[in-house]
């Protein structure tokens, strides 16, 4: 039997192009599958996004619609990521506390993760009860994905989904005020490549004046950056497959034909090179992102006037199992990454007791997440940008990941929905309310006043304080000293797939 919502749930709304109906709930109003652009199929498939067609009649708004995603990065995902079919996949939901154009809420604008090649904006742990009953505005968005939103093409514009990002935020500053959201007061937050996007925003000119504050959450952008790796990206997708990389050859492909492709450009081949880590992302294509942004974060003036909050997990990828590691080969990994022998040295010591296996993941969280986020911080602290840092260390008690505090552990605390499908799984059984009560709190500070609260300042030199999320969340002074110490005097590279 299929649920109905009666007329007294239904709350209508006017956007620049076309009312919507969404549904009342608890604590605010839910409005689903909006259109922020123009469905991206035949000849909008590679095009910058074009703004939606109006309509008069009232549009429902009341179910999640199409999502990019066809199919999950992997067969299992920790977080739960619906797959909804059809074309209109530029789309964004909105959570609100109050309706009245008055009303004046500030919005957080939340990107979903999964390695620009997967994730869902559908998600049921990115839900905005928690943050409507505290005061803000929640806008979820959907962008294209993988070769769709990131492939260079010779015939189309670069970086597509970072295109597609920026029309959701033209979106928000035309629309949100009938919302009950202030256009003045959005906050960009995202998690992983949602983190990456976080970052990519920050250092794309065309984004300035679109959002107020960011919050990277175990942000992940593609290193090395430039166009010249997204060049060699491409024809090796022509190398491996014989079709011509260009949109006119590409956009009538079925969902499964660029998928097949995308599987042919991005798996590894003993015989041959293969691309970068996280090949389809974006990248500094000279124009929309002028430089990489690691550069542009910590050598440039990016996001000079923007508050920032980043951290990261302790052991966010520690969970990929390495059974064939030994002292040997950890020891040529970690050459390979950059660190000499006496680094070596302090990362053993740093993880004293862990095994090959274990520590060769760790550097690998270490490599992609925990030494680039520190590195923005200290770059962003010499310069005296605000910023604050944290490190989520609560372990999870759940089968697979216990001891460990992951990937996306600490998304269902930010948002407070520790009830939501999967968290259990994920984190086990009754995790801690308090520390979702502490950092969701700590979230709404910042969306609402551009600071998280007291007892956590701005990181900066020389105390560096950071925040410590755990089981007892505390403050410390240069918890992160021995990562800073063994990963700062290099340049991370990330480890080829």
């Amino acid at each position: 039997m299929t649920a109905r919502t009666s007329s007294s749930q239904l709350v209508v709304v006017r956007t620049s192009a076309g009312p919507v109906r969404g549904e009342r709930r608890t604590h605010g109003v839910r409005f689903l599958g909006i259109p922020y652009a123009q469905p991206p199929v035949g000849p909008l498939r590679f095009a910058a996004p074009v703004p939606s067609e109006t309509w008069t009649d009232v549009r429902d708004a009341t179910a999640y619609g199409p999502t990019a995603q066809r199919r999950r990065l992997f067969e299992v995902t920790t977080i739960p990521e619906p797959i909804i079919p059809g074309e209109g996949t530029l789309n964004l939901n909105v959570f609100t506390p109050d309706v009245a154009p008055d009303a004046g809420c500030p919005v957080l604008v939340w990107i979903h993760g999964g390695g620009f090649l997967a994730g869902s904006a559908a998600s049921p742990w990115y839900d905005g009860a928690a943050f409507n009953r505290d005061g803000v505005v929640v806008v979820s968005i959907g962008y294209r994905l993988g070769i769709e939103g990131f492939l260079h093409l010779p015939d189309a514009p670069d970086n597509r989904g970072v295109l597609d990002w920026i029309a959701a935020l033209e979106w928000v500053q035309q629309n949100i005020t009938s919302f009950g959201g202030d256009p003045r007061k959005v906050t960009i937050a995202g998690q992983s490549a949602g983190g990456g996007a976080v970052q990519t925003l920050l250092a794309t000119p065309a984004a300035r004046g679109l959002f107020r504050a960011a919050i990277s959450v175990s942000g992940a952008v593609m290193q090395p950056q430039g166009r010249e790796v997204a060049e060699a990206v491409t024809r090796l997708l022509t190398t491996r497959t014989g079709v011509p990389a260009t949109a006119a050859a590409l956009e009538n492909l079925s969902d499964a034909g660029l998928l097949a492709l995308q599987d042919t450009l991005t798996s590894p081949d003993p015989d041959q090179a293969g691309p970068p880590v996280l090949a389809l992302a974006p990248f500094a294509d000279g124009d929309l992102i002028p430089e990489p942004v690691p550069d542009a974060l910590t050598s440039g003036d990016a996001g000079a006037g923007i508050p920032l909050m980043l951290g990261f997990t302790a052991h966010e990828f520690n969970v990929i199992p390495q059974p064939d590691a030994t002292a040997s080969t950890l020891r040529a990994m970690l050459a390979a990454l950059g660190l000499d022998d006496a680094r070596i040295r302090s990362f053993l010591d740093a993880y004293d007791g862990a095994e090959p296996g274990a520590l060769q993941s760790q550097a690998i969280t270490d490599v992609v997440f925990r030494a680039p986020g520190l590195a923005i911080a200290e770059a962003r602290a010499r310069r005296e940008r605000p910023t604050w840092l944290y490190e989520f260390r609560r372990p999870s008690s759940a089968t697979g990941f216990k001891g460990m505090a992951y990937h996306c552990a600490d998304l269902p605390f930010a948002f407070d929905l520790l009830d939501a499908e999967g968290v259990s799984a994920a984190l086990g059984d009754n995790p801690p309310q308090d520390l979702a009560d502490a950092m969701h709190a700590a979230w709404v500070a910042f969306i609402h006043d551009l600071d998280p609260g007291t007892g956590w300042p701005p990181y900066t030199t020389p105390h560096r304080k950071t925040r410590i999320w755990d089981t007892t969340s505390h403050t410390a002074s240069d918890p992160l000293r021995p990562l800073r110490k063994i990963w700062s005097p290099t340049a991370p590279r990330q480890p080829a797939e």
